[in-house]
């Protein structure tokens, strides 16, 4: 007998990510299926955090969607803290650069993000669409 195909399907929305995993062999109804918040929204949470408390943010990682992270990390600027992103996670917010400066944020080298990740008093937060260590393990 063949080993079952498996197929796992993720959809990565502005506040949920769908989870199915497919085995041949199963009907659609009997596979697993899992409705969780999405990553912007779970970095949203934790920039909100950082804002309540007054601490700087330090965003790295890849260019991500934005929207939750976006208007989280926006308000955070407007509150006055301080936000210093990597160019790539940058990105995330505008492609232009300098419309990121321009909405209060320093960028800065990934040396120098390593440099101030090791302050403990920021939050240092990376930025990424999937998580599949986080999947794995859920």
């Amino acid at each position: 007998m063949p080993s079952p195909i498996r197929i796992l399907a993720v959809d990565v929305g502005t506040g949920t990510q769908d989870i199915l995993f497919f085995e041949s062999g199963k009907t659609i109804e009997n596979c697993f299926k899992m409705v969780v918040p999405s990553p912007t929204v779970i970095i949203a949470e934790r920039i909100k955090r950082a804002t309540e408390q007054g601490q700087p943010l330090l965003l790295t990682g890849i260019t991500m969607g934005g929207g939750p992270c976006h208007w989280a990390a926006r308000d955070h600027a407007l509150a006055g803290f301080p936000v210093a992103v990597t160019p790539q996670a940058g990105r995330t917010f505008d492609d232009d650069l300098s419309m990121v400066e321009q909405m209060g944020f320093e960028i800065i080298d990934e040396d120098e993000a390593t440099h101030r990740a090791e302050n403990p008093t920021l939050v240092h937060i990376e930025l990424q669409d999937f998580n599949a260590h986080a999947i794995i393990n859920a």
